[in-house]
């Protein structure tokens, strides 16, 4: 690979180390630019619930050299199979549905474990010719952000300072540089009408392995139980449909009270799920979201991934944007190394027809994943069983592989290069 050394001049900041912040790590170190990651954690985060590949990011993962990490990462999910009170099976949906497309794809992995992929790459690709690697500074975040004619002043948490000539915010749903740059997030987030929780528990007894396996209750409440990389656990999911409520954000008792109330009671697994949510490590609960933004760039700043167009859990698509984004905004930036505004300008051009397309919600929306009423829990359970009949399936794989049109651009100078 030839690299312009021009590029090695550019001073790029990405907010969040996650997945999205990576991907763009990864391709910026290898078309030359050496950018500096600042994740407000301590360290990168381990586990998580499942993600999946589809689409293009499937292209995105094997010309990243991504695909052989994810095989040896990759869960043995076989697919997902709906239970009623007692733990009899309703219907079953294997991963191979729908060209892989389905709610269970054929390609799963948990989203720390990808991390650790992208991680793991950048560390061999770091001194390859032309690489300069990436920078990381874990326990940081950006305070402020001063843009100027020559480029953008941050201000950290730590009390630092320093000049980039492009910032870019992977910091998820709730982005602070969104904040920062663009405005409040009542401006481009809409609360879908649900919460979710997820967390790791101890794999019951009963529970039908590689299987993802899901309980609908009246009220809106969902349960469900995912492999895990490790077979003795499991991931506990958790979705309730209820009004928004302020008062939950970052407040771990309201939330787990919630979700005791929603769950007590419920029969299936309800019971092992809520007496293991009091001791997981890992317990996380969100909003479901939608991030929709006319624009993801505003001056020297850009927004890849959740921070941009989070589709919510419901879209299905969330790694697959956050790795075609990443991949298409680095690119275009090492076209263009030294013209922010061209780059950012092609980026969301080039990237917009995809994300228009994958942040489609399915049919209800959280109505139709979680029905308030037995007979809307019935009805969802017939639309399941109709779908997977023989005659359906060419119709619902066309529905669910939209994005598989998507024409992704290559970027030579992102390539990996043989060692």
């Amino acid at each position: 690979m030839t690299t312009d050394s021009s590029a090695t001049a550019a001073r790029v900041l990405i907010s969040g180390g996650g997945i999205a912040g990576n991907a763009v790590a990864l391709q910026l170190s290898r078309a030359g630019i050496r950018p500096t990651v600042v994740e407000r954690a301590p360290a990168p985060r381990p586990g998580g619930q499942a993600v999946d590949l589809r689409g293009p990011s499937r292209t995105v993962a094997e010309r990243m050299g991504l695909m052989p990490g994810i095989q040896r990462q990759r869960l043995d999910e076989r697919g997902m199979v709906h239970v009623d009170s007692t733990g009899r099976e309703i219907v079953r949906m294997p991963a191979d549905l729908f060209g892989g497309n389905g709610a269970v794809a054929d390609i799963e992995i948990t989203r720390g474990d990808l991390n650790q992929v992208l991680l793991d790459v950048i560390a061999d690709a770091t001194g390859a010719p032309g690489n300069p690697g990436v920078e990381y500074r874990y326990g940081e975040r950006i305070r402020d952000l001063h843009e100027h004619r020559d480029g953008v002043r941050v201000d950290f948490a730590s009390g630092a300072t320093a000049e980039f000539d492009l910032v870019i915010g992977a910091d998820g749903l709730h982005s602070a540089t969104r904040r920062l740059a663009f405005g409040p997030d009542e401006q481009f987030s809409t609360y879908l009408g649900a919460y979710t929780s997820y967390f790791t528990m101890p794999t019951p007894t009963g529970i039908e392995p590689h299987w993802m396996t899901m309980y609908s209750m009246p009220g809106g409440i969902v349960a469900g139980l995912r492999p895990d990389a490790d077979p003795a656990t499991a991931k506990a999911m958790v979705i309730v449909r209820t009004d928004p409520d302020p008062a939950l954000r970052r407040n771990i008792a309201a939330q787990q009270e919630l979700i005791r109330a929603s769950l007590a009671g419920g029969g299936w697994q309800t019971a092992a799920i809520l007496d293991a949510m009091d001791r997981a490590e890992d317990f996380y609960f969100d909003e479901i979201a939608r991030i929709t933004m006319p624009h993801w760039t505003t001056g020297r700043v850009a927004l890849v991934g959740d921070a941009g167009y989070c589709g919510s859990p419901l879209s299905g698509q969330g790694t697959a944007m956050a790795l075609v984004g990443a991949y298409v905004l680095a690119g275009e930036i090492a076209r263009t190394p030294h013209d922010a505004a061209a780059a950012l300008i092609r980026y969301t051009e080039t990237l917009r027809p995809f994300v228009d397309t994958a942040q489609q919600l399915p049919p209800g929306g959280v109505k139709g994943m979680a029905p308030r009423t037995k007979a809307g829990i019935r009805v969802a359970h017939t639309f399941v069983r109709l779908a997977t009949l023989r005659m359906v399936q060419p119709l619902m794989t066309r529905m669910l592989s939209e994005t598989e049109s998507y024409t992704l651009p290559e970027y030579l100078a992102a390539q990996p290069v043989p060692r």
